[in-house]
């Protein structure tokens, strides 16, 4: 079967080079084939799958949200109230399912094509979250949540890769906006359902019981969502690859985007990538640069504000659902405004505002908690800190990392090197997790917030020394700037 994969692929290959030289090539404007003459392709062709797609992203928001408001409940039932490492270990365990299952999304992407991987995503979310619904014990709870954890860790993965592959790249970061505004959907959905949970009995079980929908929905809708053309063309399958460009873009769109889609190609898309080729080959760098943007953007303390919202606020004298409100319209109204702005300021520049936001937020956080600032003004400035720090987050440093590095990224590495960044994403969510309150009661709000502020400010440096704008550029000119051949 390799074997006619591969001759098959180079069939096509010989035969586009002459179907190349006879296309007429001052018509390609871009590297996705877009023609001068007929202008961009329409973006409501592709527009209903970047949503099916969205749908991975809001189930991790979902998941990401649901243990705030009913960890106290979710406690009392199953017998560990006021254990902080368990409660902990509730949060941060499907964390850890979180870093397996990213691990594994390149891997799983290369072998059985993103269609197949996202329902693949759905059923550990399926049974996790059933799991989870019927718990009887904290050992049940951390089963059920460890089985949900893989799927959120394939699923931001899928939804980046998917979307840059699949989206015209005048509109790709608009797209790419898409998915956090569908986890700060989900993240609200999470809270307003959570709400009634410390009221009525057993109402948590509810809340794990409704994620299963969207998980079920995103298995459905997939089935006719069309595969990627870039994964497609690594696997030989040039006219499938035509059919789902012509799906994706138009007709008149295809010839273009087949020719430009080979002229990124340098021969290698049908080897296996090796991890030591990630790590110490010519591709180092990049990957170098995507698990470090990865790493401060969770060093920054921005789960911490999602797990604990409730603990923290309840600490300052608020309301946890009043909070909790504002937290969710917060990032709500931040990722729509990435939205507008992903694709006119660009990818660096909204990094660089968004991480020195959430520098300033933080101080305002950390002063809060000073003897400086009296016990009237202390409200404020926490709460404030906090939703500015929301705020910030969701308007740069949590839409764009996925995004830059699925476009920063050849193709024959695409997959796999995005699952070895975001491993590092969630092995320090793991920690900031597992140890938030433990350090909270240890070194206390000032310090700990001091110390994120810190890490926000280093995001900036590095930000400004070491991202490329990708702003308007289709996959193969960025892959040829970054990669030129050697």
């Amino acid at each position: 079967m390799r074997g006619r994969h591969a001759d098959a692929y180079s069939m096509y290959k010989r035969g586009t080079r002459d179907y190349i030289n006879a296309y007429d090539k001052e018509q390609v404007r871009s590297l996705n084939g877009v023609s001068k003459e007929i202008g961009n392709p329409s973006w409501k062709r592709s527009f209903l799958y970047i949503l099916v797609a969205s749908l991975a992203s809001l189930l991790y928001g979902y998941h990401l949200g649901v243990i705030n408001e009913t960890l106290q409940s979710i406690s009392n039932d199953l017998h560990f109230n006021g254990n902080t490492m368990a409660e902990g270990l509730v949060v941060s365990i499907c964390l850890g399912g979180g870093f397996l299952g990213s691990t594994f999304s390149g891997l799983i992407v290369d072998r059985v094509g993103f269609r197949r991987a996202f329902q693949l995503c759905a059923l550990p979310m399926i049974i996790g979250s059933s799991m989870s619904a019927t718990a009887k014990n904290l050992w049940g709870m951390l089963l059920g949540r460890l089985f949900v954890g893989t799927g959120m860790g394939l699923g931001p993965t899928l939804a980046a890769l998917y979307v840059t592959e699949v989206s015209p790249a005048y509109v790709r970061g608009t797209y790419g906006s898409f998915t956090q505004i569908a986890t700060s959907l989900g993240l609200m959905s999470s809270l307003l359902i959570g709400f009634p949970a410390k009221e009525t009995e057993g109402w948590w079980r509810i809340c794990f019981w409704v994620s299963a929908v969207p998980a079920a929905l995103l298995a459905l809708f997939m089935q006719f969502s069309p595969e990627s053309p870039h994964w497609l063309f690594k696997k030989g399958r040039a006219a499938d690859a035509e059919a789902a460009f012509e799906k994706l873009l138009g007709g008149p769109y295809v010839k273009g985007a087949m020719a430009e889609l080979l002229k990124s190609e340098r021969g290698g898309e049908a080897e296996t990538v090796k991890l030591s080729e990630l790590l110490f080959g010519h591709h180092r760098k990049v990957v170098f640069i995507g698990s470090t943007l990865f790493a401060l953007q969770q060093l920054s303390g921005i789960n911490a504000v999602f797990f604990f919202s409730s603990t923290v606020f309840k600490s300052a004298g608020v309301s946890s659902q009043s909070a909790n409100i504002c937290v969710g319209i917060a990032n709500f109204l931040g990722s729509f405004a990435a939205l507008l702005l992903m694709d006119k300021l660009g990818r660096k520049v909204l990094l660089i505002g968004s991480f020195s936001g959430m520098v300033v937020a933080m101080g305002l956080q950390a002063a809060s908690a000073s003897s400086l600032v009296s016990s009237s003004n202390e409200v404020y400035l926490s709460v404030g800190g906090m939703l500015l720090f929301v705020l910030a987050f969701s308007v740069g440093a949590g839409p764009v990392p996925s995004l830059l590095l699925s476009e920063m990224f050849p193709g024959r590495i695409r997959a796999k090197a995005m699952s070895v960044c975001l491993a590092s994403h969630w092995v320090v969510n793991f920690f900031v997790g597992l140890l938030f309150l433990r350090l909270l009661e240890q070194i206390g709000p000032l310090v700990l917030n001091a110390i994120f502020a810190t890490f926000c400010l280093l995001a900036v440096i590095f930000v400004k020394r070491n991202v490329l704008e990708t702003k308007g550029k289709s996959l193969q000119e960025i892959e040829m700037t970054l990669l030129p051949p050697e």
